[in-house]
């Protein structure tokens, strides 16, 4: 996988993926469907399905009512019972909070035809976990759900494919019976049809990485039989890659998110008909658009800069991000530049009937009738922000986290003492200044006052979340006495080595390690007797696993405990952060006690 900068754009293209987006923005169309789309025999206008209330023929006066409850924030919040963890619903104040549909299985599901066997046969019986977030989804509710692991991944990602399709299914078999009824009726007749957005495409993917996209592309399959399914192989071809790469010693997140082809510059659209799936469908053709959120981006951004074309994201009525903590140390900036293009006014009507144009999207609400479901292992206070500023749905919205009673601490049994220190921080803004004073005040001298052992090196290994901190903390040590070595996700292999080898024989005292280069590359870094965490980590396996440098360091018999510590430094602005490492019954103490020094063994 490609490592960006953070604030930056990488610069590595793919040729035929420049292709399809030049297709994408030359065939244009409006949005048709076949004859042979409908499925027979079903009644298309259920007044007790949540499409037809939300997007198909939603009660003018509600509508209007529900959007000035949001647009003046005013919310009902209620709590939903999550076995090992919380979650809360908020609707707009006008709603009715008794209404919401318990989604028990799939039999609660008003599925089509076509996919309920399928569905039955793929997903069989819900969970509770499964049924609350069955609730959400398939009544139309905005989705933050940061409860997501290696083990219910599959079954959130086989729910999110076959709510995608039942929506494409319902909206096509919308359009082809309205075409139907308009050509047997008269010219003169004056029926109105409002059924369609500006443009064709109607579900977003955002993934990670291309194999993340086979897995999703390979859930379609399974709830749905096509006939034919074109350009697969070249799909896989281009998509897939053996799931084998990495050795056992690879903890199961880092497994699931980088096995197999890891390229995270890619996006693809997808086309149904009745009896057929269409990979690598122009964007103006589709139904269905994958991709990384640098992939989308730098769809949009190609060609002429003044005529940058986002109107193929203009009628998005789902959204879907399946890795949330993922794109975070990635590049955020790109998934929220995807965000900013969603739902706007198109730029040209791409052979669009407006006549047949939902009013809302006419009106400009198509954000608020859009529904984003964004899945993550942890809670950060970026998704809080996207939240805040896109979760703002009409049908309202779920938010679900882990349940972190214990903290991370306790699952360790080193023995280690660990110490948190709190230090003032007046904003966020400043908060990496007051940081950066705490640790050269009094976190640095500290060090340097270490006693230098009889055999090998002292053993101080710097954690720090932030590149942009890593690089201040490396520029200010350039000029100072200290031997140290520096292993960022930007440094090439060769010297990664070189500075692994010389901190673990002795030859550097310090190490200096960012988030990110754990993150992207899970090292079992060697000689760590003490670490000091500049910042707590976002994901809480990096705390056990970066402690766990000392707990081995310990067991081979190289260093004995009296000689290891644990020093973190925390604001209360990493509120969410510190409670995953401490636990939600101390978290509270840490952030508002009068002392700012806690320890723990």
């Amino acid at each position: 996988m490609t490592v960006e900068e953070e604030g930056s754009v990488c610069e590595e293209a793919d040729s035929a993926e420049e292709s399809e987006v030049r297709d994408a923005q030359v065939e244009e169309g409006p949005e048709v469907a076949d004859a042979d789309d409908l499925d027979n025999g079903e009644d298309l206008e259920d007044e007790t399905d949540p499409f037809e209330s939300h997007f198909a023929n939603p009660s003018e006066n509600e509508l209007s009512q529900r959007l000035k409850d949001i647009s003046e924030g005013r919310w009902s919040r209620y709590i939903v019972q999550l076995k090992g963890g919380k979650c809360s619903v908020q609707v707009p104040t006008t709603a009715d909070t008794a209404s919401r549909r318990k989604v028990r299985g799939l039999q609660d599901v008003k599925l089509k035809l076509r996919l309920v066997e399928n569905a039955h046969r793929v997903l069989g019986n819900f969970s509770d976990a499964e049924q609350i977030f069955a609730s959400s989804l398939f009544d139309y509710q905005d989705i933050l759900y940061c409860a997501r692991t290696v083990q219910n991944a599959g079954r959130l990602r086989h729910l999110a494919c076959l709510h995608a399709l039942n929506h494409i299914f319902k909206t096509r078999d919308r359009v082809v019976k309205n075409n139907a009824k308009l050509a047997k009726e008269q010219e003169e007749t004056e029926s109105e049809y409002r059924d369609q957005g500006f443009t064709r495409p109607k579900v977003l993917f955002l993934l990670e990485t291309k194999q993340a996209c086979v897995r999703a592309v390979d859930c379609i399959t399974q709830l749905c039989d096509f006939e034919q399914q074109e350009n697969k192989k070249r799909f896989m071809d281009s998509f897939s890659a053996p799931e084998d790469t990495f050795s056992p010693d690879k903890p199961a997140d880092f497994r699931e998110l980088f096995e197999g082809n890891d390229e995270n510059e890619f996006r693809v659209g997808l086309k149904f008909t009745r009896k057929t799936m269409k990979l690598y469908s122009k964007f103006y053709n589709s139904d269905i658009i994958f991709a990384s959120p640098l992939g989308l981006r730098r769809a949009i951004e190609t060609g002429d800069p003044k005529k940058k074309d986002s109107d193929f994201l203009s009628s998005i009525e789902l959204v879907v991000m399946e890795q949330a903590d993922a794109t975070l140390m990635q590049n955020w900036e790109h998934a929220e530049y995807v965000f900013e293009h969603v739902n706007l006014q198109p730029k040209e009507a791409h052979g669009c009937d407006f006549s047949r144009v939902r009013t809302w999207y006419l009106d400009g609400h198509a954000a608020h009738m859009r529904q984003m479901i964004v899945l993550s292992a942890y809670l950060m206070p970026t998704f809080n922000t996207l939240w805040n500023k896109h979760m703002q749905g009409i049908a309202g919205r779920m938010k679900a986290t882990i349940d972190y009673t214990d903290g991370m601490i306790e699952t360790l049994n080193y023995g280690i003492k660990q110490t948190f220190s709190r230090f003032d921080s007046p904003s966020h803004i400043k908060d990496p200044d007051a940081r950066f004073k705490f640790f050269n005040t009094a976190i640095l001298p500290q060090i340097t006052r270490l006693p230098k052992p009889v055999e090998g090196g002292l053993g101080v290994l710097v954690f720090i979340p932030s590149y942009l901190d890593f690089v201040r903390i490396r520029n200010s040590l350039v000029d100072s006495d200290f031997s140290f070595a520096s292993v960022s996700e930007y440094t090439d292999a060769t010297n990664v080595r070189k500075a692994r080898s010389h901190f673990m024989n002795g030859k550097h005292s310090l190490l200096l390690y960012t988030g990110r280069a754990h993150h992207f590359h899970r090292y079992q870094i060697r000689g760590v007797k003490r670490v000091v965490f500049y910042g707590v980590p976002e994901n809480p396996l990096f705390y056990e696993e970066v402690v766990g440098f000392i707990g081995k360091t310990v067991e081979r018999g190289e260093c004995s405990k009296a000689e290891t510590s644990v020093r973190v430094c925390f604001s209360k602005w990493e509120f969410l952060e510190l409670e995953r490492v401490v636990g939600s019954k101390r978290v509270w103490r840490l952030a508002n006690d009068k002392g700012d020094v806690f320890d723990f063994v």
